[in-house]
Formats: structure tokens, C-alpha cells, sequence
């Protein structure tokens, strides 16, 4: 579905009201099922003059003042602003992608060395680095075999 803004006014209007109804019902359910608390205030300057309130102009604004009287810190812990939320989203993709590009390039050596145990010359065109990468991936491989081996000796003999 693509995103735009409406420009027929009686589909918009059906559009903002619908929306609103299930924003509202959303919030229901988050307070009910989180049992937290929560209010929704929607205001459109093209629609209604009064915004749209959840659960009552009271209820929000007593929530809104009880946040208000938090200290300083504690309600700044409890904000994000759009640019925060997406600074946090990017640094989380960004160290996904690291560990993304960290467990490829593992498996990418892992294919050289059993690719090259089985003859084939693929380690002639690697680079210096790459092929002291395989040398450290197969000292470790062989290091866990020599391992696996003396458990296995351990037991054999218990």
C-alpha cells in the first residue's frame, strides 16, 4: 500500500476517522494488556476543532501532569524523539550488519579450507591476509579436534 496523502476531501475525512478509531482501540489494548498506562491525543487542524482524546480529557490530562512531576532524569529516560528512535534502530542495524558480515566472512573462510583440503587450488589466488586467516581458522579447527579427541579418549577409558 502506498503511502500519500489523500487529496479526495470525503475519502480523506473517511480515512482520518477510521484511523482514529483503530488508533484509539490499539491504545486500549496496550493499556489492557500491558496494564500500563496510556492516552492518545489526535488533533487534525483539517477535521474536527476539538482533537480527538483517549480515555477522557481528564484521564490524559492527569497522566500527562503525574509524567510532568517526574524528575528530570527519569522522565528523560522515558522520551524518544523520532531523531533518537531512528539513531537508535541505525546503530542496532549497524551492529547486526557487523555480525552479519562477521559470521559470513567466517563461513567464506570455513569453505576455502574444506574447499582446499579436498584439492582444490582455490588458496593460489588468496592475498596475504586472507590465507593468514585460513592458517589461524584450521590451527583452531585442528586445536577442537585435538580436543574432541582427548575427551573422547577420556571416556573411552572411564
Amino acid at each position: 500500500m502506498k503511502l500519500a496523502y489523500i487529496t479526495n476531501d470525503p475519502k480523506r475525512k473517511t480515512t482520518y476517522k477510521k484511523r482514529t478509531k483503530g488508533l484509539v482501540k490499539k491504545v486500549r489494548e496496550l493499556t489492557t494488556l500491558c496494564e500500563i498506562e496510556a492516552c492518545a491525543i489526535i488533533h487534525s487542524p483539517d477535521f474536527d476543532s476539538q482533537p480527538e482524546v483517549w480515555p477522557s480529557h481528564a484521564g490524559a490530562q492527569q497522566l500527562l501532569s503525574e509524567f510532568k512531576n517526574l524528575p528530570q532524569l527519569i522522565r528523560n529516560n522515558k522520551m524518544v524523539n523520532q531523531e533518537s528512535f531512528f539513531e537508535q534502530s541505525i546503530a542496532k542495524a549497524t551492529q547486526q550488519l557487523r555480525k552479519r558480515r562477521k559470521e559470513n566472512r567466517q563461513k567464506e573462510l570455513k569453505k576455502v579450507m574444506f574447499q582446499s583440503l579436498s584439492g582444490k587450488g582455490i588458496l593460489q589466488s588468496m592475498n596475504a591476509m586472507d590465507l593468514n586467516e585460513v592458517g589461524l581458522l584450521v590451527k583452531q579447527n585442528l586445536k577442537d579436534i585435538d580436543k574432541r579427541v582427548r575427551e573422547l579418549s577420556n571416556e573411552s577409558r572411564s
